[in-house]
């Protein structure tokens, strides 16, 4: 394990220690013991409000699988990529970060603790980094990319109030705390220089859906712009994306939550951001207090916001909760991307499959791997993809 204060980072072993400046090498941690960085395929980068992925601009579909770094059975993560390869999605979005406020509470995997005495990264074999290592090295064998949100601003595996709990604020002045920045960045030097030569990276994310409830856009606006441009310093090879959910801000809609600005967030303004690569949106009307209906014209008022800033967007999170209706709900969903839009790719919440020792990290918008024809996967991820791939790879809308 390794120790990092929140000013400068330290590297503590049996043996030594090795102060380093939190901007510095990270060549003093342990390095993978997997393969990473020889192979893969060329770099994903974008063409125009396209990607080239795999060497062709293509549409294409991929998937949230946000627990593979969590998983602890080597073939749990061979069998999750291989039904992706299968499926033809071209990306799965996977949780870079995982933080605990109290290793003697741990159960499972996390990356690093964060508390009052400093910041401390876990290198242990089977309950640390190294299970986000096997994940990115299988993602190169099997040819998927990856995208790797480095902060959450939910609670789960840790996120935002982790780093509150452990140097004070609240998450929103977690945006402009030098001391949570400064340990915000440390996380981010190490895991950017770590994977920087993989082609399996997609893109780095600065967060999953980064708030700022009630606070001026610009605190995000501004925060965003920094760190794109710290992650672009340490690599500039690899795309960089908010991870946002795509709120607007008025005159853009007719006021209500989405379109309010409410949660500090204001996806034109981001999108012009030059260190950011491309947009993210997400959807679940359900939750957002929208009829399903309304969900195609979130995906177009997206695309349109692209179209005038000449970037990609991505349709980055999206389902619901009707277990029952899953396809019903999402399918029109995809045809209006498919059909009325220049959205890249789209990856619905969330890929499912039976995982060892019982091992159930999912929620009612799990759509569960399956060949049937017919069944939800068969329709919204072996029918979508395909159709995605076949699209005319000339933006026309």
């Amino acid at each position: 394990m390794s120790k990092i204060s929140t000013t400068t980072s330290s590297f503590t072993s049996k043996n030594s220690t090795t102060s380093i400046s939190s901007s510095s090498s990270t060549s003093a941690y342990p390095t993978p013991t997997v393969p990473i960085g020889a192979g893969g395929g060329p770099f994903a980068t974008v063409q125009g409000r396209m990607f080239q992925i795999q060497s062709k601009t293509q549409f294409f579909a991929g998937v949230n699988a946000w627990w593979m770094g969590q998983l602890q059975v080597n073939t749990d993560v061979q069998n999750v990529f291989a039904d992706l390869a299968l499926s033809q999605l071209k990306v799965a979005r996977v949780w870079g970060f995982s933080e605990i406020n109290d290793p003697a509470s741990a159960s499972g995997v996390y990356f690093q603790t964060l508390n009052s005495s400093g910041q401390y990264f876990n290198f242990d074999s089977n309950t640390g980094i190294p299970r986000l290592d096997y994940v990115v090295s299988t993602a190169e064998a099997k040819g998927v990319k990856l995208v790797l949100p480095l902060l959450n601003n939910w609670g789960d595996l840790g996120g935002k109030p982790a780093y509150t709990t452990a140097f004070g604020g609240n998450s929103t002045s977690f945006y402009t705390d030098t001391v949570s920045q400064n340990a915000y960045k440390n996380w981010v030097n190490l895991i950017v220089n770590r994977y920087k030569s993989s082609a399996a990276i997609f893109a780095w994310e600065l967060c999953n859906e980064p708030r700022c409830s009630g606070c001026s856009t610009a605190v995000i606006t501004n925060w965003a712009s920094e760190i794109s441009a710290y992650i672009k310093s340490l690599d500039s090879q690899h795309m960089v994306a908010l991870g946002d959910e795509g709120w607007f801000t008025p005159p853009t809609g007719d006021g209500s939550y989405a379109y309010s600005g409410y949660e500090g967030v204001d996806f034109v303004k981001n999108l012009a951001i030059p260190t950011l690569d491309y947009g993210t949106f997400h959807l679940y009307p359900d939750s957002w207090g929208y009829n399903d209906s309304w969900g195609s014209e979130w995906i177009m008022q997206h695309n349109a916001a692209g179209k005038a800033a000449g970037k990609p967007v991505v349709f980055e999170e999206y389902g619901s909760t009707d277990t029952n209706n899953h396809s019903t709900i999402m399918e029109p969903w995809q045809q209006t991307t498919l059909a009325n839009t220049s959205v890249a790719y789209d990856s619905f919440w969330q890929f499912a499959t039976t995982l060892s020792n019982d091992l159930d990290p999912y929620d009612d918008y799990a759509i569960y791997y399956n060949t049937t024809a017919g069944s939800d996967y068969e329709v919204l991820a072996y029918q979508h993809a395909a159709a995605m791939l076949a699209k005319n790879p000339v933006a026309t809308q």
